[in-house]
């Protein structure tokens, strides 16, 4: 009797739940099954069912024609009537930026291509933040700024023309491609294994230390093309939507969420060249509440990467990147499959990521941080990763990174870390605490895990379960406590020896 008294009340509490969301279940509900953090369910947008075409304002899909101000007038029409669709048809839509706005659905039919034209007075120059600190650079093809609901959804390509911005290393790329982009204009580094897209560009190339925040005192004018922008820029809004879409050959990251909140990205494909500088895929910077799934990644840097400000600017405004669902995503080419920092100074935390495959990257799951930055990164629980052909660490924590991908530094004979002088810890100490691993399996790395944390803010509570490695290297730990290894298994040339140093309370089961 009480058994059957319980399932009338699940029954029944089931029947209320379904009619609380209108007969319908909630798409996402599976995520947050058995969830270790507090997350608030993320909707969808609220988008009026109302819809007009581009061709409706003087769109032209020829490819030639340019439709920056017919996206415009359809925006701003919508916008007029509380909101609503603008379609794109098939064909090739030339355009400027496009400034979403409150209510507005950017919807791609099937074999549009919405591609952006690369003429830098287009673009004017704004006050944004990019890298994690507070800097001017060219508007985004896409941007939006203080709006809520908001969405990109279809079928079609955004390609943002990128190769027009970007700077290609001789190193990096085929060297046909190398030679014909030299053959087209340009100019060369001094030691002619950088091209650049003009004179200004070089000229903040090379007196920004490799960095990409100009020098004070620099024209910004002259030297516009290096303050090259991100794809998609959603800065400050709430309830956005990017769904179904391609993302494709940005001037610099793909997408970028900044300070924002409940936001979901599905079914989208993100691309970029693997040659492509600063080429990420998606960057969550100090944002909260946000549902990453069925997505996939071939790009030139990180691409799926979490950010929270940098050094004093981060700290400033002290934004933490929490409440996130990562899942069922695939990535190819890229610096790390999952990357948390190394902007990270405003703080990370509730984080799951799970049903992942990385197939190829640098890298599989990359922690980078470095002194100076500050913050603190926890409770991040990662789950059900497959990881095939990673060309150095399957799991990587470095806290003496230097600004170079993996590869790069190995190339160049740079290590990871030393110690040196050991200074104190204050604000400016970064720390990676509490981070749970289970259920990985890597058929093919350089090293299985690589922990390098500080000598005085070692990387602490972490615990590995029930994974398998096979890589031409273990285990490395230095600057640790509190590490737990169960169930790991590595196959190794070298056995399954664990390589330590300053690690404090090792478990291995």
């Amino acid at each position: 009797m009480k058994h059957f008294i319980q399932t009338i009340l699940a029954a029944a509490l089931a029947t209320i739940a379904v009619s609380c969301t209108g007969g319908k279940t909630y798409e996402f509900a599976s995520l947050y099954e058995g969830l270790q953090f507090d997350m608030p369910r993320v909707e969808r947008p609220r988008i009026p069912s109302r819809s007009v075409c581009i061709t409706d304002f003087g769109g032209v899909g020829d490819g030639l024609t340019l439709n920056t101000k017919a996206f415009a007038d359809a925006i701003d029409k919508l916008v007029s009537l509380g909101g609503g669709r603008i379609t794109v048809p098939a064909g090739m839509w030339l355009s400027g930026p496009i400034t979403m706005k409150s209510g507005i659905e950017l919807h791609l039919e099937k074999n549009a291509v919405l591609m952006f034209d690369p003429d830098m007075d287009l673009y004017p120059i704004i006050e944004t933040n990019f890298e994690g600190q507070d800097m001017k650079r060219c508007i985004s093809p896409i941007n939006a700024y203080q709006v809520k609901d908001i969405a990109i959804t279809g079928e079609g390509i955004i390609d943002g023309n990128g190769q027009a911005w970007r700077e290609l290393k001789r190193f990096n790329c085929p060297p046909k491609l190398f030679d014909s982009r030299v053959a087209g204009g340009g100019v060369l580094s001094d030691k002619g294994d950088v091209w650049f897209p003009d004179e200004g560009y070089k000229l903040a190339r090379e007196n920004s230390n490799g960095f990409n925040k100009p020098n004070d005192g620099l024209d910004l004018q002259f030297i516009k093309r290096f303050l090259r922008p991100v794809l998609v820029s959603i800065r400050e809004c709430e309830n956005v939507l990017l769904e179904g879409c391609t993302f494709q050959n940005s001037p610099a990251w793909n997408l970028h969420p900044l300070f924002s909140k409940n936001i979901i990205i599905k079914d989208v494909t993100v691309r970029n060249p693997a040659w492509s500088v600063n080429g990420d895929g998606l960057d969550i910077d100090a944002c909260e509440n946000v549902i990453l799934t069925g997505t996939s990644f071939d790009v030139g840097d990180d691409a799926i990467c979490i950010k929270s400000g940098k050094d004093e600017d981060g700290r400033r405004h002290a934004v933490k990147c929490r409440n996130l669902l990562i899942s069922n995503c695939t990535v190819y080419s890229g610096h790390g499959g999952f990357v948390v920092g190394s902007e990270m100074s405003g703080g990370v935390e509730n984080i799951k990521v799970s049903d992942c495959v990385f197939n190829g990257t640098d890298v599989g799951l990359r922690f980078k941080s470095t002194r100076g930055r500050g913050g603190v990164v926890k409770d991040i629980w990662i789950e059900d990763i497959r990881m095939k052909d990673i060309i150095n660490d399957a799991v990587i924590f470095n806290l003496y990174y230097g600004g170079k991908s993996v590869s790069e530094m190995k190339a160049e004979g740079v290590a990871a870390g030393g110690t040196g002088d050991i200074p104190k810890v204050d604000e400016t100490t970064p720390q990676f605490r509490d981070i749970h691993v289970s259920r990985v399996i890597c058929n093919g790395a350089a090293s299985a895990i690589y922990l390098n944390g500080l000598p005085e803010m070692p990387v602490s509570g972490m615990d590995f379960t029930d994974c398998i490695f096979k890589a031409s290297k273990g285990i490395e730990i230095n600057h640790a406590r509190d590490i737990s290894l169960t169930g790991v298994k590595v196959i190794t040339p070298e056995g399954d020896s664990i390589i330590r140093n300053d690690v404090e309370n090792l478990t291995v089961k």
